[in-house]
């Protein structure tokens, strides 16, 4: 016999277990993102309109082009955290698993691409 309460089993887990750790991940890719935002769009505005040397140029530097792939991650990341839990919600049985598997890897894809491009530029 168990002397657990129903309280004492819940506590800390969330409906799956991780839910704690979910709303944390979410919370500081959120907050990276608030500062990370602002200031590529400072550097991708100033790019914008430019021609395609200038640009090459602009993201050839060590600053803007580690800023444009920590955006890439971490955006992507917090993109597919946050559609996860959507369809989580809102889908069940096999139509949630193959939603949750293709928003995985349109979001890795995503990253992927962004990741590709910006290397050909910076090196």
């Amino acid at each position: 016999m168990r002397y657990l309460t129903d309280r004492k089993r819940a506590e800390g887990k969330g409906a799956s277990g991780t839910g704690t750790e979910h709303h944390w991940s979410m919370t500081v890719s959120a907050v990276a993102l608030a500062f990370l935002i602002p200031v590529w769009l400072y550097i991708f505005g100033k790019a914008l309109g430019q021609s395609q040397e200038q640009v090459v140029a602009t993201f050839g530097h060590p600053f803007p082009a580690i800023l444009t792939a920590l955006l890439l991650v971490v955006g992507m990341r917090h993109f597919i955290g946050g559609a996860t839990i959507m369809i989580e919600d809102y889908l069940r049985g096999s139509a949630k698993k193959a939603a949750i598997v293709g928003v995985t890897s349109l979001g890795w894809i995503i990253g992927a691409t962004g990741l590709f491009a910006l290397a050909r530029m910076a090196l």
